[in-house]
């Protein structure tokens, strides 16, 4: 018995020291832990301006610029508030700890007189299992109490983490709004006061943009950008061009945008360099054929335009060639359906386009899908690239191309923004241009809000003046096997119908009959059973084999559509006669579906405009709906003899040389160039109601949009007779700058994209700028070349 008195008593005494060091050891350690986290957010670490808040907010007002944050901060000492109460419930529970530590104390003191009463009444009761039980009860209170450790200390780390989160919140509005007070301090500390920003629309929401943003990206620091407002305008006017470069900065040599030096451009004298590039990508399939086919007349053209003018002395330029509406991406097919009786129009024109500036010497890189765009404009995040392996001096795309460019480099467009040449049938009109008069307006569309210079897009007849005139070459030479074979052909008295869809031909029954009534009908249709029996269909066939039939027909017939083709002036450089059919009324995109969506609302009086100017004996106008206008055409066809006549404007020479002028002067990145020469300029006041286009006109001359800055102030109107006695900048028109007669008060455009040939008023006098131009060579004036 004494035994087992002695090994229960050894056993209790361990279990109390054990227990005893656990309790002791817990305690400290959670008064430790709670001292430590109750520091980590209220003691000497804290943030430093919150604890001067705290210390100091009884003293100190608000600026007026934070009084907007002091709900704000008032929640977060409420917050703190909360942090301290919760101190107190965990000094509570340390408590209720030290007394559960009593209770066993006083357990093991009762276990003590229950052995010694064993001993002395020699008690044979066995308390094993009282105290096993007691050992159960210890180690379910230490697990509690170490889960309840363990939650105390992730609220602590929670609750210290969103404080941490909260002041971080708080620290970066008080610097947005301290950044923003500061703002016109800093233009006067710093001297970079906002210029005027005349013909950069965009400015101002970019600078609004790169406050909030300009962290979202390394690559702006990397520029110079500190999140000052000087930091931003230099940037967005030196590195991009969103805004005017500040007056008295210019940009370091290293940093200009300077061209690489590629040797003088030497008028080549063969294309078989350019074929290989083309075979590449069979996008180009019917451009290289065409090409190709043309050689030796563009060769022959080279030669030709050098011998006749100085084109030494020139850079060669590295070019981007990018046909977007050519590229799988935009859905269109259009290479596809070349061979299968599509529309040719735009491949014929990028087909010119390439030979051009191939002959004249330029280095040639072409694109036809966004991979090819991102290989060749490589750019650095959010930010224009410092170098490229070949810096373009030149992009010639579409408008579904500009759109495939802006969709791959973002931001970093405005790096190539005024490179940009956009070949663009039909034309866009300033109003349709700039984005914020379309919405304004509600002219949007597809094709409209570039915000481009209007004269940035190249149109494919000399349509609108607020475009540029790039044009194409009328194919009417050939090779001379090809010739050789012509000589050979006569005349006949045979008509052929331009329409290459069968449903261009549907309700042109009537019209048709009486063609046939005097001469025989062929046609080149894709279905031989939906036109009249009568009709030798050839089914669409070559250009070259078109020239030929061309060459045995008096009369080429339009049937109304397609609209401003090629076709036509390729029959008259045949010596064929083109029956161009009135189209009344006009049609626009105001109520014809083809023009729907198309960026202007200029009028199509007939099939082809241009060759309605060149009118007779080339281009008769038939009402096809009147017989007997359409036997007086005929009747007058039949008893005429023509030759074959070509515009010097669509021959290979004389694209040559109007590309070649517009490449070396027409300059839209430097804001100080000035082409054409002032010299050519010519002021007309223009009575109301009437437009510059038609007012030039209507003087032999043309109207110039890129004179309008010179008229456009008081002091250059003076010497042209125009006495502004008054005056005032305004947006509201297209038809600035425009005067009063009678108050001689005068209004001028404030915003330069706006400047409008084609658009007049009922109420004002508008100031037109025209120039001369050469004949049959529109695009240029007399003292361009």
């Amino acid at each position: 018995m004494r035994k087992v008195t002695n090994t229960l008593w050894r056993s209790l005494w361990t279990l109390l020291g054990i227990g005893v060091i656990w309790v002791l050891s817990l305690s400290y350690f959670i008064l430790s832990d709670a001292h430590q986290e109750d520091v980590g957010v209220t003691g000497p670490h804290r943030p430093r301006w919150l604890g001067q808040a705290e210390e100091q907010s009884p003293k100190v007002t608000l600026p007026p610029s934070l009084r907007d944050h002091q709900q704000q901060i008032q929640s977060l000492q409420i917050q703190i508030e909360a942090e301290k109460e919760k101190g107190r419930l965990k000094d509570e529970m340390i408590g209720h700890l030290r007394s559960d530590e009593l209770q066993l104390h006083q357990q093991v003191a009762h276990m003590e007189k229950l052995v010694k009463l064993q001993e002395e009444k020699k008690v044979k009761t066995d308390y094993r299992e009282e105290f096993l039980t007691l050992q159960i009860k210890m180690a379910e209170a230490e697990k509690e109490k170490e889960r309840l450790k363990d939650e105390i200390i992730e609220d602590l780390r929670s609750d210290k983490l969103q404080l941490h989160q909260h002041i971080a919140h708080m620290e970066k509005l008080i610097e947005l709004e301290a950044v923003k007070e500061e703002d016109e301090v800093e233009i006067a500390k710093e001297r970079c006061s906002l210029p005027p920003l005349d013909g950069f629309p965009d400015c101002k929401a970019k600078l609004e943009w790169m406050k909030v943003s300009w962290r979202s990206d390394p690559c702006y620091s990397r520029y110079g950008v500190n999140g000052s407002l000087c930091s931003f305008l230099v940037y967005l006017s030196e590195i991009e061009s969103w805004c005017p470069l500040l007056p008295g900065r210019v940009i370091p040599a290293d940093e200009e945008n300077l061209e690489e030096d590629t040797g003088p451009a030497v008028v080549r004298g063969n294309l078989s360099d350019l074929y290989s590039s083309l075979q590449k990508r069979v996008e180009f399939r019917w451009i290289h054929q065409r090409i190709v086919s043309m050689e030796e007349i563009w060769v022959e053209a080279g030669r030709s335009l050098s011998a006749k003018y100085n084109v030494t002395g020139r850079k060669a330029k590295q070019i981007l060639v990018h046909p977007g509406a050519l590229t799988s991406e935009s859905g269109f097919r259009i290479a596809e359906a070349a061979f299968s009786g599509g529309p040719l129009g735009e491949l014929v024109q990028w087909s010119d386009l390439i030979s051009t500036l191939y002959i004249l010497g330029h280095h040639l890189h072409f694109s036809v899908s966004k991979l090819d765009l991102r290989q060749f404009l490589a750019f650095e995040g959010s930010c224009p690239t410092r170098h490229s392996e070949i810096e373009a001096s030149l992009i010639y795309t579409d408008i579904v191309g500009l759109k495939q460019i802006q969709e791959v480099l973002k931001a970093s467009r405005v790096n190539y923004r005024c490179k940009l040449r956009i070949l663009d049938t039909f034309g866009t009109e300033p109003d349709f241009n700039h984005v914020t008069w379309a919405q304004k307006h509600n002219l949007n569309g597809p094709f409209g809000g570039l915000n481009l210079i209007p004269m940035q897009f190249y149109t494919m007849f000399p349509h609108t003046p607020d475009n540029t005139f790039l044009g194409f070459v009328v194919q009417h030479q050939l090779s001379a096997k090809e010739t050789e074979r012509l000589n050979s052909t006569k005349r006949q008295n045979q008509a052929l119908v331009y329409g290459k869809r069968h449903t261009f031909w549907e309700g042109k029954e009537a019209y048709l009959d009486v063609i046939h009534k005097h001469m025989e009908v062929h046609g080149t249709v894709d279905h031989s059973a939906s036109i009249p029996s009568y009709v030798i269909n050839h089914g669409i066939i070559k250009g070259s084999e078109v020239q030929v039939l061309l060459r045995q027909s008096k009369v080429f017939v339009g049937l109304s559509f397609p609209y401003e083709g090629p076709a036509p002036l390729e029959a008259i450089a045949n010596g064929c006669v083109f029956l161009n059919p009135k189209l009344d009324p006009p049609r626009s995109s105001l109520n014809t579906q083809f023009f729907k969506g198309k960026p202007n609302i200029r009028e199509v009086t007939s099939q082809n405009p241009y060759a309605e100017a060149i009118g007779e004996p080339y281009v008769w106008m038939v009402d096809i709906h009147n017989s007997t206008d359409v036997e007086r055409a005929l009747t007058a066809i039949l008893n005429q003899t023509i030759e074959p006549h070509l515009p010097y404007e669509f021959s290979c020479e004389g694209m040559l040389q109007r590309v070649n002028i517009l490449i070396e002067k027409q300059d839209f990145c430097n804001k100080g160039a000035s082409w054409p020469p002032l010299s050519a300029l010519r002021v007309l006041k223009v009575e109301a109601n009437t437009s510059c286009k038609q007012a030039c006109q209507q003087a032999g001359l043309i109207c110039e949009p890129a004179f309008f800055p010179h008229v456009n102030n008081a002091k250059d109107l003076l010497i042209h007779g125009v006495d502004c006695q008054t005056s005032e900048l305004s947006d509201s028109q297209l038809v600035f700058p425009a005067f009063n007669r009678h108050r001689k008060h005068c209004v001028f455009q404030s915003d330069p994209l706006l400047f409008s040939c084609v658009r007049s008023d009922r109420s004002l006098t508008r100031i037109c700028p025209c120039r001369d131009y050469i004949k049959e060579q529109i695009a240029l004036c007399k003292a361009c070349i």
